[in-house]
């Protein structure tokens, strides 16, 4: 058992015996001990003085005694500061656990806990690559799956690939337009390029032919437009011109911004697109063939992109195929009366009554939209595993989304609502911006990892560190450390939080970085190679019997507190808890490894002051390496033997 839960434990236990109250392990609140104070572990006293009668401290003092006599093995002493119990842990509990941590050499991996959850990430559309967006999001579902599965759970990795749509007709028409037949093969572009290329050159040809629609709606001229929609941009152009909006940047920028979205769905190219998307829902042969062609282009793209960046899937689901088990959630929503039908013929829920609006599931002409085909997805992916827990990994911009539908499963009566869960992260920026893919603006993926790779190629070659490398040795580890660079750095920031990822700030060996952490395994797994295989078979049955020192204390509670700071990544979902920790740990024994007394190394592993300290601080050193990869391999980073 970890210290933590002993400590609560042997409290609750104690608080029961002292004032006869029956607390549990998790009333009790246990902290690490500040800096200033003597101890390693405080309990906050000041629940119990209720019961004791007594003040906090002198109820903290009765506690500690009791502590003290009652459990010898693991409280060596204390002090109360206040309402603050402040534990001495006993040495040996020290020593023990790192004997027993030692011969792991996997730590952190829990039992299986029988529960089982579904994470859904990345999520790509078939019109363009994967881009830096893309990244923060592989990156952070990857490293929240590994998370879970080091606590027990059962972890289904999922992917749902928008493969049809408005948005993918707008490629296919633009390079049915315009490609003369071009393939990934005949010009030598990667098949995923090959298609966002395309898109942007629809959105291209769509601004140029909404330009002059959109200036006529802003003169007061609207015979581009009938019946429903003339009267709802003469509304917005009216709305225009009154002074409370006019003089509002933000109003009058959000009603220009549907006059010019309605503007352009009045554009030649985008009725054909709509067209496009009619006949490859009823089946056209020719638009279902050029769809195949084209999405097997970017499914080879993304499967080369997803290689390289070391991202897996279990089960990939596709909304061609999910979409219309939508259609029959709403056919059912409609037949109990939770959905309504409008004129147009287009379906509905009104949740104005839950502090929301209406929104729409079926256009009027039967088509679908987003929502239809994430309602059908959701009773199918619970219909395929049963999972407790749904959880999507998706942008802080579709926070309304994944609101109503998780209400909507609910109101559907679907079994599957109560267990959805939003995991929602802030969009990530260059420092020159954002991005837009309709601009073609975006970063695209596979060049952000060649600029990480060239990066640190470029640093490694000015360090002058890697004599003695293969030419096929220095491409990995510079593949290595760059993508371990850009991983770090897009989780090592709170997922709720929007970031600015600085490609030349995220590969520096001495910040908050993962090459820092990189060069600190390499560095510590350099200094087990000066041992011979015998002197380390040595330390598989060792135990250190004597005190220690305060540094090797602090690295050995360190590496104690992995298997907490687990659990608390995946309370949180935030592998940001794991790089801040992976981050302390490299740190801590960069200052134990480099700490001097006049001259002299403290706590030089090969020149300690006894065998036996040796012993010890080779064990530190292994089990703080060990502990170092694994928490770096959940955040899906390799570290190098050398570097």
């Amino acid at each position: 058992m970890s210290v933590v839960p002993a400590i609560k434990n042997a409290a609750a236990a104690a608080v029961q015996a002292l004032y006869q109250q029956a607390f549990t392990a998790a009333d009790i609140a246990v902290n690490t001990t500040k800096p200033e104070f003597e101890g390693e572990y405080t309990i906050v006293v000041f629940p119990f003085t209720k019961f004791s009668r007594q003040s906090a401290e002198a109820t903290g003092q009765t506690l500690g005694q009791y502590l003290l006599e009652n459990h010898p093995e693991l409280i060596a002493g204390f002090n109360v500061v206040k309402g603050f119990l402040n534990l001495q842990i006993h040495h040996q509990y020290w020593t023990q656990y790192l004997h027993t941590a030692f011969a792991n050499k996997t730590p952190g991996q829990k039992p299986a806990n029988g529960r089982k959850v579904m994470i859904e990430y990345s999520s790509p559309n078939t019109n363009k690559p994967l881009h830096l967006g893309h990244l923060r999001n592989n990156f952070l579902g990857y490293s929240v799956a590994e998370i879970y599965k080091a606590n027990g759970f059962e972890v289904i990795k999922a992917n749902l690939v928008n493969d049809r749509g408005i948005h993918i007709c707008k490629s296919m028409l633009a390079w049915q337009l315009f490609a003369h037949g071009d393939t990934p093969e005949s010009t030598g572009i990667k098949g995923d390029h090959l298609v966002g290329d395309y898109y942007v050159k629809f959105e291209t040809i769509l601004r140029e032919q909404a330009e002059p629609i959109i200036s006529r709606v802003l003169e007061g001229d609207f015979h581009d437009f009938e019946d429903a929609e003339k009267e709802r941009v003469q509304k917005l152009f009216a709305a225009l011109q009154k002074p409370e909006v006019h003089n509002d940047k933000e109003k009058s920028a959000k009603i220009t911004d549907e006059i010019k979205e309605l503007s352009r769905n009045k554009t030649e190219i985008m009725q054909q697109a709509k067209i496009m998307l009619q006949q490859w829902e009823a089946g056209n042969p020719e638009v279902r063939a050029l769809w195949q062609t084209m999405n097997g282009w970017v499914y080879e793209g993304f499967d080369a992109t997803y290689k390289r960046l070391g991202i897996d899937f279990d089960k990939m689901y596709y909304e061609s195929n999910t979409y219309l088990l939508g259609k029959d959630l709403v056919e059912e929503g409609l037949r109990k009366g939770v959905l309504f039908r409008k004129e147009d013929n287009s379906v509905w829920i009104d949740l104005t009554a839950d502090g929301l609006d209406e929104k729409l599931l079926l256009r009027g002409d039967g088509t679908s939209v987003y929502m239809t085909q994430d309602l059908g997805t959701a009773r199918l992916k619970y219909d395929d595993y049963q999972m407790e827990q749904s959880i999507y990994v998706v942008a802080d911009e579709q926070n309304y989304h994944f609101k109503v539908l998780k209400l909507i499963l609910e109101k559907l009566g679907e079994p599957c609502a109560e267990g959805i869960y939003h995991l929602s992260y802030g969009m990530v920026e260059l420092p020159h911006g954002r991005m837009k893919s309709r601009e073609g603006t975006v970063v695209d993926a596979d060049d952000m990892v060649d600029e990480m790779v060239n990066t640190a190629a470029t640093h490694t070659e000015e360090l002058g560190k890697v004599k003695g490398f293969s030419d096929e040795e220095l491409r990995e580890l510079h593949n290595t450390i760059g993508l371990g660079a850009m991983k770090f750095f897009l989780l090592k920031v709170d997922p709720k939080k929007k970031m600015i990822f600085n490609p030349e700030e995220s590969i520096d060996l001495h910040g908050f970085t993962g090459p820092f952490i990189q060069y600190s395994h390499a560095r510590i797994r350099s200094i087990m190679r000066e041992f011979s295989e015998e002197e380390l078979a040595d330390l598989e049955s060792y135990t250190y019997a004597g005190e220690l020192l305060p540094m090797e204390k602090e690295l050995i509670m360190l590496c104690e507190q992995f298997d907490g700071i687990l659990e608390d990544a995946q309370k949180e979902m935030s592998p940001s808890v794991i790089a801040n920790y992976a981050f302390l740990l490299a740190q801590t024994f960069n200052s134990f490894y480099a700490k001097k007394e006049q001259g002299k190394y403290i706590y030089s592993v090969r020149d300690a002051e006894t065998a036996d300290r040796k012993k010890l601080r080779l064990q530190i050193a292994s089990l703080t390496a060990n502990t170092i990869r694994q928490g770096m391999k959940l955040l899906g980073i390799n570290v190098p033997e050398r570097m």
